[in-house]
Protein backbone atom coordinates (compact mmCIF):
# COMPACT_ATOMS: atom_id res chain seq x y z
CA UNK A 1 0.00 0.00 0.00
CA UNK A 2 1.43 3.54 -0.95
CA UNK A 3 -0.42 6.77 -0.31
CA UNK A 4 0.24 8.71 -3.64
CA UNK A 5 -1.45 12.04 -2.19
CA UNK A 6 -2.04 13.24 1.47
CA UNK A 7 -4.57 15.91 1.62
CA UNK A 8 -5.02 18.21 4.26
CA UNK A 9 -7.80 21.14 4.40
CA UNK A 10 -7.72 23.92 6.91
CA UNK A 11 -8.85 27.24 6.84
CA UNK A 12 -5.42 28.34 7.91
CA UNK A 13 -3.29 27.14 4.99
CA UNK A 14 -0.46 29.31 5.80
CA UNK A 15 0.19 28.33 9.58
CA UNK A 16 -0.12 24.36 8.56
CA UNK A 17 1.87 24.46 5.49
CA UNK A 18 4.99 26.48 7.70
CA UNK A 19 4.48 23.81 10.68
CA UNK A 20 5.50 20.92 7.75
CA UNK A 21 8.30 23.55 6.41
CA UNK A 22 10.03 23.36 9.62
CA UNK A 23 9.15 20.31 10.97
CA UNK A 24 9.19 18.39 7.95
CA UNK A 25 12.04 20.12 5.73
CA UNK A 26 9.46 19.90 2.97
CA UNK A 27 9.13 22.49 0.17
CA UNK A 28 5.72 23.93 -0.64
CA UNK A 29 5.03 25.20 -4.74
CA UNK A 30 2.37 27.69 -5.61
CA UNK A 31 -1.37 27.07 -5.12
CA UNK A 32 -2.32 24.54 -7.65
CA UNK A 33 -6.08 25.37 -9.52
CA UNK A 34 -6.14 21.35 -10.56
CA UNK A 35 -5.93 20.09 -6.76
CA UNK A 36 -8.49 22.64 -5.68
CA UNK A 37 -5.58 25.46 -4.93
CA UNK A 38 -3.89 23.59 -2.64
CA UNK A 39 -0.05 24.10 -1.65
CA UNK A 40 2.20 20.68 -3.15
CA UNK A 41 5.03 19.60 -1.45
CA UNK A 42 6.98 16.26 -3.15
CA UNK A 43 7.71 13.91 -0.62
CA UNK A 44 10.49 11.42 -0.94
CA UNK A 45 8.81 8.71 -1.81
CA UNK A 46 7.23 9.93 -4.84
CA UNK A 47 4.06 11.22 -3.40
CA UNK A 48 3.09 14.58 -2.58
CA UNK A 49 1.40 16.70 0.11
CA UNK A 50 -0.89 18.68 -0.70
CA UNK A 51 -2.88 21.88 1.84
CA UNK A 52 -5.32 24.01 0.68
CA UNK A 53 -8.72 25.91 2.18
CA UNK A 54 -11.88 24.58 2.54
CA UNK A 55 -13.56 24.74 -1.35
CA UNK A 56 -17.20 25.34 0.21
CA UNK A 57 -18.50 26.86 3.75
CA UNK A 58 -19.66 23.47 4.53
CA UNK A 59 -16.01 21.99 3.79
CA UNK A 60 -14.82 20.67 7.31
CA UNK A 61 -10.90 20.60 8.67
CA UNK A 62 -9.69 16.82 7.36
CA UNK A 63 -6.92 15.17 6.58
CA UNK A 64 -7.38 12.75 3.53
CA UNK A 65 -5.15 9.93 2.36
CA UNK A 66 -4.92 8.76 -1.23
CA UNK A 67 -3.88 5.35 -1.82
CA UNK A 68 -2.30 4.85 -5.32
CA UNK A 69 -4.03 2.01 -7.04
CA UNK A 70 -3.62 0.65 -10.93
CA UNK A 71 -7.51 1.07 -11.60
CA UNK A 72 -9.29 3.43 -9.96
CA UNK A 73 -12.50 2.53 -11.49
CA UNK A 74 -12.39 -1.24 -9.74
CA UNK A 75 -11.08 0.18 -6.01
CA UNK A 76 -14.40 2.17 -5.54
CA UNK A 77 -16.42 -0.65 -7.02
CA UNK A 78 -14.59 -2.88 -4.37
CA UNK A 79 -15.22 -0.07 -1.76
CA UNK A 80 -18.82 0.39 -2.50
CA UNK A 81 -19.22 -3.54 -2.28
CA UNK A 82 -17.94 -3.47 0.74
CA UNK A 83 -20.51 -0.80 2.15
CA UNK A 84 -18.40 2.50 1.41
CA UNK A 85 -20.19 5.91 0.36
CA UNK A 86 -18.54 6.78 -3.10
CA UNK A 87 -18.47 10.66 -2.43
CA UNK A 88 -16.83 11.79 -5.59
CA UNK A 89 -16.51 9.60 -8.24
CA UNK A 90 -13.44 9.00 -10.29
CA UNK A 91 -12.44 12.64 -11.80
CA UNK A 92 -9.55 13.22 -14.17
CA UNK A 93 -6.67 16.01 -12.93
CA UNK A 94 -5.08 17.02 -15.52
CA UNK A 95 -0.95 16.48 -15.01
CA UNK A 96 -1.92 14.27 -12.00
CA UNK A 97 -3.81 11.75 -12.35
CA UNK A 98 -7.12 10.32 -11.59
CA UNK A 99 -8.75 10.51 -8.49
CA UNK A 100 -11.53 9.67 -6.16
CA UNK A 101 -12.82 9.54 -2.25
CA UNK A 102 -14.81 7.26 -0.30
CA UNK A 103 -16.30 7.81 3.16
CA UNK A 104 -16.31 4.22 5.15
CA UNK A 105 -17.35 3.68 8.42
CA UNK A 106 -16.95 7.84 8.82
CA UNK A 107 -13.62 7.84 7.86
CA UNK A 108 -12.87 9.86 4.29
CA UNK A 109 -9.92 8.33 1.90
CA UNK A 110 -9.70 8.36 -1.38
CA UNK A 111 -7.73 6.37 -4.50
CA UNK A 112 -5.16 7.75 -6.92
CA UNK A 113 -4.48 6.18 -10.20
CA UNK A 114 -1.25 7.77 -11.93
Amino acid sequence: MKIQYLEVVTPDVEAVCQRYALLDEVQFGEPEPMLGGAHIAALADGGWLGVRPPLRESEQPVVRHYLLVEDIQAAVDAAAKAGAEVAVAPMVLPGFGTCAIIIHGGVESGFWQL
